[in-house]
């Protein structure tokens, strides 16, 4: 019997902590929030 491809969905709360909230990820949440909260340093200055 082949197996079945499974995915997670990062966009519950048990995909977010899955993908993010482990030690071997710890440099893949860190990037994600740089990117989500520190403005984009290529913008121009007003």
């Amino acid at each position: 019997m082949p197996l079945k491809d499974r995915y997670i969905n990062p966009f519950t709360d048990f995909g977010f902590k899955k993908l993010f909230g482990t030690e071997p990820n710890k440099d893949l949440l860190i990037n994600f929030l740089n990117e989500v909260i520190l403005p984009p340093t290529s913008a121009l200055p007003t």
